[in-house]
């Protein structure tokens, strides 16, 4: 007498409960939180961002550099005058506004 039994349904049901695990684990190893998708979702989403970041610290050093221009220490005349034109809708004396 075997071990599975005489029909050999023992056999069967040991066979395909290895199957159903194998498939679960292939399963998890491509679709899972640490499969082989999700690691190239995360890579994407790391390239993404990353250029999202260059973007924000190029934004950065431009206000930086108006900020600068700004200062006490450094007055830019020129950027001074743009600025009190655009927020503060100011004209010099011997200026035509046209709309």
């Amino acid at each position: 007498m075997s071990v599975f039994g005489k029909n050999g349904f023992g056999a069967a049901l040991y066979f395909t409960g290895a199957f159903c695990l194998g498939l679960y684990f292939i399963y998890s190893a491509i679709q899972g939180d640490f499969g082989v998708l999700r690691h190239l979702e995360v890579g994407a989403e790391k390239t993404d961002l990353q250029d999202e970041l260059s973007k924000l610290q190029s934004e950065v050093a431009e206000m930086e550099n108006l900020t600068l221009r700004l200062s006490d220490k450094y007055l830019d005349l020129d950027l001074l005058d743009q600025q009190a034109r655009d927020v503060l809708g100011l004209i010099r004396t011997d200026e035509i506004i046209i709309r």
